[in-house]
């Protein structure tokens, strides 16, 4: 009976020590989480850069494909279009199979997509161009739902607003770089051979910048962190075990009756559907003002350079504001009315044909319009907190993909009914009204109120960096 009393101990303690594991699970956050989110940046970029990579060179690509202004438009017009009708398989794919096989998916569509337009240089092979689009962009779907999910799975909660807005990053990255290189590398040659051959040099440069993104991918891109960073990550794991199709669409339909969310989305689709289409129609708005200018289409991807590199730094800066502060609505309401009165701005400064304040009041379009991104995501995962972020991004960004299709097919017809100034006019008109539907947006904060009751239990949560 003596020797039984230390196994019987030792079987007590084991126990005690399961159970205590099961309460308080080893949380930890590993530094690997930084090469996951600039594998994402990388191929991110590469992505939304073939957003504008024709729209930006509307008249030189007019010029040598023999095609309609509205024809090149939709370049960058079939990224919003092929959004509504995807989204939901796509936030499908990424609740039940998770990051890895949606980062697979999104990057590897994207290679694929990038590698067919190097077909594509021929002048009547503008299909192929149109082609190697759609398949980017049906890529895209699963890389814009990824930025709140990598954050969420690898990320410290007090860093989950600067990653997701990091991540947000890349896709602005691509978009600069895509106002500022297409106009350098395919310029507005009298000889269309001599296009031809600069757009063959612009089609290779993505494919080799996107092939080692998309290796490093298949790599380097796991499904999640061994240890969970979070305590929410914990449940959310606990969720994911038990996923079933129906529990997919009933969260779906819990998001669709979640009534400060619809709000909430409806502001954000009027937001970045404005964005997509003043970037969709720079190059023809802005032309009607400079077309006299010397090297008019390098200064038109410029001012869409200062647009969106003012706005990544906006976007990095309102992601820690965010961390620090946690004003959500209050942020959230600020960068929308500025993105109102940018635009505003920005309108006056084409009539006054001064290249400077075009770049002044751009930057701040491009400053508030682009901070709200992020912003808006982060909002938005706080209203649905626990629902899963890809199909809460993905329900928050159709509208505003579709909203775009509409507001730059309707920008492109006042331009040449009304021209520029008004019809840039109806888009600040929208985004004021964007503004007072932000107004009633409840400030519920599901997320930070689980944080904070975590806080609050008797036994403090360490999270161990690795």
């Amino acid at each position: 009976m003596m020797e039984a009393q230390p196994k019987d101990e030792t079987n007590l303690n084991l126990l005690e020590r399961k159970q205590l594991e099961q309460v308080e699970p080893e949380i930890r956050a590993y530094k690997s989480r930084w090469i996951v989110l600039t594998i994402f940046i990388v191929y991110a970029a590469v992505n939304s850069y073939q957003w504008v990579e024709y729209s930006i060179i509307n008249n030189i690509v007019m010029k040598y494909y023999n095609v309609s202004a509205v024809t090149v438009e939709w370049t960058s017009i079939i990224y919003m279009a092929l959004y509504a009708p995807l989204v939901i398989p796509a936030s499908y794919v990424l609740d039940k199979k998770g990051l890895r096989v949606a980062g697979l998916i999104g990057g590897l569509g994207t290679t694929l997509g990038t590698a067919i337009k190097v077909f594509s240089t021929g002048r009547d092979s503008f299909w192929l161009v149109l082609l190697g689009q759609g398949i980017v962009a049906a890529s895209q779907l699963l890389i814009l739902c990824l930025p709140p999910r990598i954050a969420a799975v690898w990320f410290k909660p007090n860093e989950v607003s600067t990653a997701c807005s990091l991540g947000v990053f890349g896709t602005q990255l691509g978009c600069a770089l895509g106002f500022v290189l297409s106009p350098i590398i395919v310029q507005n040659h009298e000889s269309v051979e001599e296009i031809g051959s600069d757009l063959k040099v612009l089609c290779w440069i993505l494919t080799a910048v996107m092939i080692p993104g998309g290796l490093a991918v298949i790599f380097y891109f796991p499904l999640q962190p061994p240890k969970p960073p979070s305590i929410t990550q914990v449940q959310e794991r606990s969720r994911t075990e038990k996923f079933s199709t129906k529990s997919f669409f009933v969260s779906i339909m819990d998001l669709c009756t979640n009534i400060p969310f619809v709000i909430h989305v409806i502001a954000y689709g009027i937001n970045i559907g404005v964005f997509s289409a003043i970037g969709t129609l720079l190059n023809p708005i802005v032309l009607q003002y400079f077309s006299d200018s010397p090297n008019a289409e390098e200064f038109i991807g410029r001012a869409g350079l200062v647009m969106i590199v003012i706005g990544m730094v906006g976007s990095i800066t309102f992601g820690i504001i965010l961390d620090k502060t946690h004003k959500f609505k209050e942020t959230t309401f600020f960068t929308y009315l500025m993105s109102s009165v940018s635009v505003v701005a920005f309108m006056f400064a084409l009539e006054m044909k001064s290249k400077i304040l075009v770049y002044i009041s751009i930057g701040t379009v491009g400053l508030f319009t682009n901070a709200y991104m992020p912003v808006g995501f982060e909002m938005a995962m706080e209203l649905t907190y626990p629902s899963s972020e890809g199909t809460t991004t993905g329900l928050l960004m159709a509208p505003s993909q579709v909203l775009g299709v509409i507001f730059a097919l309707l920008m492109s017809y006042l331009t040449d009914l009304i021209g520029p100034f008004w019809s840039l006019g109806t888009q600040a008109l929208l985004l004021a009204i964007g503004t007072v539907i932000t107004c009633f947006v409840p400030n519920k904060l599901k997320r930070q109120e689980a944080f904070k009751q975590r806080l609050n239990e008797d036994v403090p949560l360490k999270v161990i960096e690795r």
